[in-house]
């Protein structure tokens, strides 16, 4: 599989054990839980949500119903997995990429630094970027004016969303950033010729998050 729908972010400690294996620290753990808030940044998927240009259209209908003398009410899904809020995993433009359940979930936890973009019209470049002291920074998240789509509910696809350069994402690569999340349903510029933003990216094995909520 090529993404993962849904994102919740939140700081967890992690200790390793005598097999040099990673699991969550208890004491660290509740002490974090009341200490720290957990902000839900992920889309709501709903048949109003808009999607990628040519991706299908998402669907909820009942298949069970209670009223019609069924036992229970199910509810059946049909969307891309690149809906709403959602990693691109390698596999995604790498054919021989890893799959999302072959992510490192270690890179998927732990404290992010969220960056406010809201001026900027179009896109995120290098130059930009070199500006900001990112020193021991692992994970990022754009926030840009992507976010105000979500918040006024739009519900047609925008294709002039802000977007990562490639030259940014080179950038980012080289200092060791292992996750780039973004609140456009794109990292890369829309129609972008080879995709290069995202090759960069995923060719280094750097995670990315694309379609959250920072509203």
């Amino acid at each position: 599989m090529g993404h993962v729908t849904g994102c919740v972010i939140h700081i967890l400690t992690t200790r390793k054990n005598k097999r040099n294996h990673f699991s969550l620290d208890p004491a660290a753990l509740r002490h974090q839980n009341s200490m720290t808030k957990m902000y839900d940044v992920s889309l709501t998927v709903s048949e109003q949500l808009p999607v990628w240009p040519d991706d299908p259209t998402i669907k909820m209908t009942l298949s069970h119903r209670l009223e019609k003398g069924d036992p229970c009410n199910v509810m059946a899904l049909q969307f891309s997995t690149h809906t709403g809020t959602h990693i691109d995993a390698p596999f995604h433009f790498l054919s021989t990429g890893a799959s999302i359940e072959q992510l490192p979930l270690d890179v998927l936890i732990g404290p992010c630094r969220v960056l406010e973009f809201s001026h900027v019209p179009q896109s995120i470049d290098h130059e930009s970027l070199r500006k900001l002291n990112l020193e021991g920074v692992k994970r990022i998240l754009f926030k840009t004016r992507n976010s105000e789509q979500w918040q006024q509910e739009l519900q047609v696809f925008d294709p002039n969303y802000v977007y990562l350069t490639t030259e940014g994402a080179t950038y980012l690569n080289e200092i060791g950033i292992q996750l780039i999340g973004i609140d456009g349903l794109s990292i890369e510029k829309f129609n972008h010729p080879g995709h290069p933003t995202h090759h960069v990216l995923l060719k280094n094995r750097v995670i990315i998050l694309e379609g959250l909520n920072l509203s």
